[in-house]
């Protein structure tokens, strides 16, 4: 009993033993034995990244990979002791990668690259490349059919011949120059204030370029000459505008070709220079073979989007390209003319001109590329609308672009798309652009014109009869008459002029010529238009002195337009004859030399016929009270009938002739001008009972000559010349109204 007692304690003692022992730290248990424990097999926790594991007997340490150190500088070391970092071999290791190289850090580790003109050797190390050598080898010309290539220590030089430049930069390709460019081929330097020292700067900095080829030479500063260009830019145009299209076109061309000359001068990839009157953005490159990608150039007024194939072209690449976009801010108003090249711009047989005005600001798109005549893709130009104006059915939105020959043109341009406040162009060229936007004026249709020349026609046959009447009718002889005989002069003249030139406006000489005659002619009729009232005034008013003396008659009647005309053309003579038509130009306010003077003369002669109309009305009451109430009436409606033709109050209507939908207004208006020479001939003839019994006289001694005859000689002479001196009392010319 006391023995099985002492083996169980034994037994849970060796049992507690064993679970109370235990192996040492780095050692783990294993079928009752501790063996080693590798920690290197999850060594990213022990040690962290970039590292590498050594295990040991009951431990383990960590060493950073090449090109890392430990944060605590280190060389054993566990997790505890901080992660591994790169090492910048390039900033610790100077000259790591010798002369003429570039070092690049990298996540442990370096490159090196050598610099360009230079290329690595078996040792590593770059040594210079000769590209004279190398281009003579491979049969190419580094420096153009002209230049000299010369070797340097990672790039060469090419050495120009007189003529030819490099610009002053290494690697650049000998370019030709024509500093004669910078001529004044036009004669209008000396004309136009201020062209003629911006051609000079521009020819000295030309021949500056092209007879300095040697090595570091001193460069012309580009910057600065983009700014005094801009400066002389801003003076040419803030003398006012441009009197001619030889002034746009050396202006324009003189500047295109300045920033050709001064794009490889600047010093950065893109410069932007604003100024009073432009705003210039150039980008350039300069890079031995052939830049590519897009290229866009903008600001507020315009955008151009092309890429570099089409700025450097495909020719012989010089090692630079450029783009530039120039805005001039206030040009468009001296070129708001010149639409020669744009008759027939989308024409139908049927159609008609239409007219044009310059619709956003002028640009130019400049390029290095030599050949832009065709270019192989288009550019789009992007122009801002000079106002936000929603399109109508009677406007077109034209892409065009001033030509050689100083004119619009839309030749190789077309219209992408518009909205209310820019217009896309696409073109196949580059020059000088601008959005114009073409008007078609209001179609007159066949019954409207075939109404006009009928009502012509007859109005011509009536003035001549009543020219006639005027001129040999004696019974009616006075002031009046003479009114009435040179205004239907002046009208048949005005009409005849009109019928036959009015349509012919080639040549332009011939065509202004007949401009001013029509603009005389018929200013001339308002002028005996304004005679007639005041004639009707006095003789209304005054009863007893209502004669006017001949002379003032004629100073009024033919001076007054006569001196309007001389000063009109002498102000502005490019104001008569438009691209339509052989009348007054609307632009630039031309049109009130005659619109002016006009209305004034209808103003004047309202209140002539209002004061004349109560007077006779007055008259109608207190000297003819038996006359019964229609009799008046009558008689009152054909007066003023009569004083509303004579005094020209029908061209009111002439206003209705702007309005397109308004062809009720338009035929009013033609028809009662066109007839209203038979107007004069029905008031001034017909309704006049002595000129009724002239005809009468007339037409009687047609029919009856013997009994003519044969009355002569039975008739008393002195009751004859009774009669006679009865008659030529009555000198007034009063009508029968």
């Amino acid at each position: 009993m006391k023995l099985g007692k002492k083996l169980l304690i034994l037994g849970f003692i060796s049992l507690m033993g064993k679970c109370f022992s235990y192996c040492l730290l780095g050692f783990t248990a294993k079928d009752g034995q501790c063996s080693d424990e590798n920690e290197c097999s999850d060594h990213e926790i022990r040690c962290g990244n970039h590292t590498k594991c050594f295990n040991t007997n009951g431990s383990f340490y960590c060493h950073c990979e090449s090109g890392f150190r430990n944060i605590v500088g280190k060389v054993n070391f566990t997790a505890e002791d901080g992660q591994c970092q790169d090492i910048n071999e390039c900033k610790e290791i100077p000259n790591i990668c010798g002369n003429h190289s570039k070092c690049d850090n990298t996540i442990g580790n370096y490159s090196c690259q050598c610099d360009s003109g230079f290329r690595e050797r078996v040792d590593g190390q770059c040594q210079d490349v000769n590209e004279c050598e190398e281009a003579e080898k491979n049969k190419e010309m580094l420096c153009g059919q002209k230049g000299t290539c010369m070797n340097l220590n990672g790039s060469y030089w090419c050495q120009c011949p007189k003529g030819y430049t490099n610009y002053g930069f290494n690697g650049m390709t000998c370019s030709g120059l024509n500093c004669d460019s910078f001529s004044d081929h036009r004669g209008t330097a000396q004309s136009l204030g201020g062209l003629a020292a911006m051609l000079s700067t521009m020819k000295n900095n030309c021949l500056a370029l092209v007879n300095s080829s040697a090595i570091n030479e001193t460069k012309l500063d580009g910057e600065a000459l983009l700014e005094k260009l801009s400066t002389a830019t801003d003076a040419i145009l803030s003398g006012g505008l441009l009197k001619s299209e030889n002034h746009v076109t050396e202006l324009l061309s003189t500047v295109e070709g300045s920033i050709l000359l001064i794009g490889p001068l600047l010093k950065h990839n893109s410069s932007k220079m604003e100024t009073l009157q432009t705003e210039t953005e150039i980008a350039v490159q300069r890079q031995k073979s052939r830049p590519t990608g897009p290229i866009h150039l903008t600001n507020q007024n315009a955008a151009v989007d092309t890429d570099w194939t089409t700025a450097s072209g495909t020719g012989q690449y010089s090692g630079f390209a450029l783009a530039a976009l120039l805005t001039y801010k206030n040009l468009e108003v001296s070129v708001n003319r010149s639409f020669e090249g744009l008759k027939g711009h989308n024409r139908t047989e049927d159609d008609v001109d239409p007219s044009f005005k310059i619709f956003s600001k002028v640009v130019s798109v400049v390029v290095s590329n030599p050949s832009t005549q065709q270019l192989d893709r288009p550019v789009t130009i992007t122009l801002r609308h000079l106002e936000d104006t929603e399109k109508t059915p009677e406007m077109e939105y034209v892409c065009a672009y001033w030509n050689d020959s100083g004119a619009w043109s839309t030749e190789g341009c077309y219209s992408q798309l518009s909205n209310v406040s820019h217009t896309v162009c696409m073109c196949k060229h580059l020059s000088s652009f601008a959005v114009l936007v073409a008007l078609y004026p209001v179609e007159h249709t066949f019954g409207l014109l075939l109404v006009t020349k009928l009502g012509l026609i007859i109005s011509l046959l009536c003035l001549v009869l009543c020219i006639l009447t005027f001129k040999f009718c004696r019974s009616i002889k006075g002031t009046r008459t003479t009114i009435h005989l040179h205004l239907c002069i002046c009208l048949l003249m005005a009409d005849l002029i009109f019928l036959a030139g009015i349509s012919q406006t080639k040549p332009k000489g011939g065509c202004r010529f007949v401009a001013a005659m029509l603009h005389f002619f018929f200013l001339g009729v308002f002028a005996w238009m304004l005679l007639e009232g005041v004639q009707l005034y006095r003789m209304v008013v005054l009863v007893f002195n209502a004669t006017i003396r001949p002379l003032y008659l004629y100073i009024t009647g033919y001076g007054m337009p006569l001196l309007i005309v001389i000063l009109s053309a002498i102000i502005r003579p490019i104001g008569y004859g438009t691209d339509e038509h052989c009348w007054l130009s609307l632009e630039n306010g031309f049109i009130w030399s005659f619109v002016g003077p006009v209305c004034l003369i209808i103003f004047v002669n309202i209140f002539f016929f209002i004061v004349t109309v109560w007077k006779l009305a007055q008259k109608f009451t207190s000297l003819n009270p038996d006359l019964s109430t229609l009799h008046k009436i009558k008689a009152f409606t054909v007066t003023a009938i009569a004083q509303m033709c004579i005094l020209g109050l029908m061209w009111v209507f002439g206003t209705f002739q702007f309005q397109k939908d308004n062809i009720v207004g338009a035929y009013i208006f033609s028809i009662l001008n066109s007839l209203q020479g038979a107007l004069v001939f029905i008031m001034h003839c017909l309704l006049s009972k002595q000129v009724r019994e002239e005809y009468a006289h007339f037409f009687s001694c047609i029919c009856k000559p013997e009994k003519r005859y044969s009355d002569l000689s039975s008739t008393n002479p002195s009751s004859s010349s009774q009669s006679q001196g009865s008659r030529g009392g009555q000198n007034t010319g009063n009508s029968q109204i």
